[in-house]
């Protein structure tokens, strides 16, 4: 759905369509401009586009002046990137990327979109900060048919992150600091020694650290936490029990690893529509589970897609078999732990079934930061019944009963559902009232640093009485402007119970102070310049990293990868890995991706025949040179390896999508492990029609700097015919 966008612009607008990516895929087929670029370069590759800009003078300079802050240092190191020196590191011609720089000068707005090709590096976090600060510097953010957009994988990866399944944050990005637990434990109407109570503390070095506040370990490092040792873990102990829920295990890298890790378990819980490749992965007699959960046909409630805009689902098809919702999962198993009562308080129980409309209030009561607020399930249903009242281009309703609501209402939807915000189309968009769905950049980060001012310099959002840049409101901060009459009594005493004066926009959960805030206009999170320098992140710049496993021994010492270090609880390693050079026996670069056929990890799209008939075979796409070096035909099977000692068996396809010295392998196969045909451990039936080696059990070690996201673009191989 998302490619029928970009086919529209293109199509519709005239808007030059550029793809980069090492690979020729079927979205590159329909591009104005393609650009091939080695794997991993991303950094190298934007700072090369940035380069021609800068030199041009094709930058956006009174947006910059007065809404980005440190631009001048991405200047100094972007002048390091010069066409001669982006051509070593990346592959790329000077010239190409000149004519890319001035097609996006030329074509303003434009949007920049990545999806995991962008993400998943060991400098990961580098790739998409240069993304958007490119387009910082063009101007493009922050206007209609700018931006940056990642596209995601499934329908609701958006809203599933907003609610905090990452390791590090409570629902709405609050994060796990006490603060953070003190409001989650109001909205819940639970009493916060209870919540403390649940957890461990833990004694270091002779410093007592309370669990509870610590950052988990994420799901691509958990079999660390298994199998690493216990003195080397930040926490009490090694990892004992695993629950995936929704998890495709075939989807996450060093999948021997992963087998020695599930197979070490005192208790493994897979809930899933289907048994995934963790049903089949590992040797286990017992401490084993699969729960039958239902797929987005059987239940109902809200989903949130890429662009931040919630629909509201209703049950197609009553649950099949002994499969069940995953919120009755949930209660099911509160009972167990027995604690029931007190997590649904609030939310009314039909049978063993939480109501659906309940849980949805009471994540409007509580996550105030992204604005999930507003977007009640009675607004959400009128939507959905009354789509047609919507316009297609502009998603805003013309008349009818949500007249000037933005379809779904995109997050942030300020305030209670009773204020009726139409919800934010675009972020950052000056051009709109608050209240209409306008926004500035947040003043999350205070309002200096180092010296300078980061709030916007004289610019705002429409009719905003601030006519300046401004920091986040608190209770203090309207008394200073003398807008605290503007509350309900009401409001005020919900804001005197969590500190008065010092009470902040994210914890009134009355919702007065944003509320007033956009009565003058002024978005509650304040008025600030976007920063291009992450003062807190290993590279504040972003820098070019070379990947842990580089054929391009002539770039390690110019672009070393970070020193090993130890977060988020586990040890990792980075230069202890680059160090050793693997290119002499793996050559070949490989990298992964998806197929239009499959999506994730296979098992679903996989078992349906209409999809399974059409790609019916793992694979690896080898480039035609490389397959006639290595005696490689089209259509047989060759064992692929990796460094780390696992290989697979797979078809070979030659094909020039590849460019010499790069292979592509799709991440949707499982059932295959090592050349071993797995399909006998299945449960009876519920086999998929195709299996295959997954592409993980030879992709390696590697994790990003900031959010432990695993490297699957960028590792080498050797193919050798079968």
């Amino acid at each position: 759905m998302s490619l029928l966008h970009i086919l529209k612009a293109k199509e519709e607008n005239n808007a030059p369509l550029i793809v980069c990516d090492p690979r020729f895929t079927r979205t590159a087929a329909h591009a104005d401009e393609y650009v091939r670029f080695r794997p991993g370069s991303d950094v190298a590759l934007i700072w090369g586009i940035l380069w021609h800009i800068f030199e041009n003078g094709w930058e956006d300079r009174e947006f910059i002046r007065t809404r980005v802050y440190g631009m001048e240092d991405i200047r100094a190191e972007v002048a390091k990137w010069n066409p001669a020196e982006v051509e070593r590191v990346t592959g790329t011609p000077g010239a190409q990327l000149e004519r890319v720089a001035r097609t996006m000068a030329n074509n303003r707005p434009g949007t920049v979109i990545w999806c995991m090709g962008g993400t998943q590096h060991t400098n990961g976090n580098n790739n998409t900060r240069a993304y958007c600060i490119l387009q910082l510097a063009l101007g493009n953010m922050g206007v209609a048919g700018g931006g940056t957009n990642i596209f995601r994988g499934h329908d609701n990866v958006q809203g599933a992150t907003d609610f905090g399944v990452v390791a590090d944050s409570l629902p709405g990005y609050y994060g796990v600091a006490a603060g953070s637990w003190a409001h989650w434990a109001r909205v819940w109407e639970e009493d916060l020694d209870w919540l403390k109570g649940r957890f461990a503390t833990w004694d270091k070095d002779g410093k007592s650290r309370a669990m509870m506040n610590e950052k988990g370990i994420p799901v691509s490092r958990w079999i660390d936490g298994v199998l690493e040792a216990k003195e080397n873990l930040e926490q009490p102990d090694n990892t004992r029990a695993m629950v995936l829920w929704g998890h495709a295990p075939n989807s996450q890298t060093r999948m021997l690893e992963m087998k020695e890790a599930m197979e070490k378990l005192d208790l493994l819980v897979v809930v899933d529509p289907f048994p995934t490749v963790s049903a089949v992965l590992h040797e286990r007699k017992d401490g084993a589970y699969l729960l039958p959960a239902t797929t987005q046909f059987e239940t109902t409630g809200s989903v949130t897609a890429s662009n931040r805009s919630l629909q509201w689902r209703e049950k197609v098809m009553e649950p099949l078999f002994d499969s069940k919702v995953d919120h009755e999962i949930i209660k099911l198993f509160a009972d167990k732990f027995g604690f029931s009562d007190r997590m649904f308080r609030n939310i009314a129980i039909e049978g063993n079934e939480p109501v659906i409309e309940d849980i949805t209030r009471e994540y409007n009561r509580g996550m105030w930061t992204i604005g999930y607020t507003g977007q009640s399930p009675e607004r959400l249903k009128l939507h959905m019944a009354n789509q047609h009242h919507f316009d297609r281009t502009t998603l805003r309703a013309v008349g009818g009963p949500c007249d000037g609501d933005f379809y779904g209402l995109p997050w942030p939807c300020w305030g209670t559902p009773e204020m009726n915000h139409p919800g934010t189309a675009n972020l950052y968009d000056m051009s709109l009232p608050v209240s209409k769905g306008g926004l500035t950049f947040r003043a999350r980060f205070g309002v200096e640093h180092n010296g300078p001012n980061i709030l916007a310099d004289g610019v705002y959002s429409k009719d905003s009485e601030i006519k300046d840049g401004y920091p986040e409101f608190t209770m203090q901060m309207l008394m200073d402007l003398g807008w605290d009459g503007d509350l309900t009594a009401e409001e005020r005493t919900a804001i005197e119970a969590v500190g008065g004066p010092t009470a902040n926009w994210k914890t009134d959960l009355s919702g007065g102070i944003q509320r007033v805030a956009i009565k003058h206009e002024c978005a509650p999170f304040g008025n600030a310049k976007a920063r291009t320098i992450v003062w807190n992140f290993p590279d504040p710049v972003p820098l070019h990293r070379e990947p842990l496993y580089t054929n391009r021994r002539d770039l390690v010492e110019d672009y070393p990868t970070y020193a090993d270090k130890t977060f988020w609880r586990v040890p990792t390693l980075y230069e202890s890995i680059q160090k050793n050079d693997f290119s002499k026996d793996f050559p070949i670069i490989l990298t992964s991706g998806r197929l239009v056929e499959y999506e994730g990890g296979g098992d679903e799209t996989r078992s349906n025949p209409w999809l399974a008939e059409l790609q019916q075979d793992m694979f690896i796409e080898v480039n035609p040179r490389d397959a006639n070096n290595m005696n490689i035909r089209d259509g047989k099977d060759v064992w692929v390896s990796g460094p780390e000692g696992a290989r697979i068996k797979v078809k070979a396809m030659v094909t020039e999508r590849v460019g010499e010295g790069v292979a592509f392998m799709p991440f949707h196969f499982g059932g295959h492990l090592q050349g071993e045909d797995r399909r006998h451990k299945y449960p009876k039936g519920s086999d998929p029609y195709v299996l295959g080696e997954s592409t993980n059990t030879v992709q390696t070690y590697g994790y990003d700097s900031v959010t432990q996201m695993q490297e699957t673009k960028c590792t080498l191989c050797a193919i050798e015919p079968a």
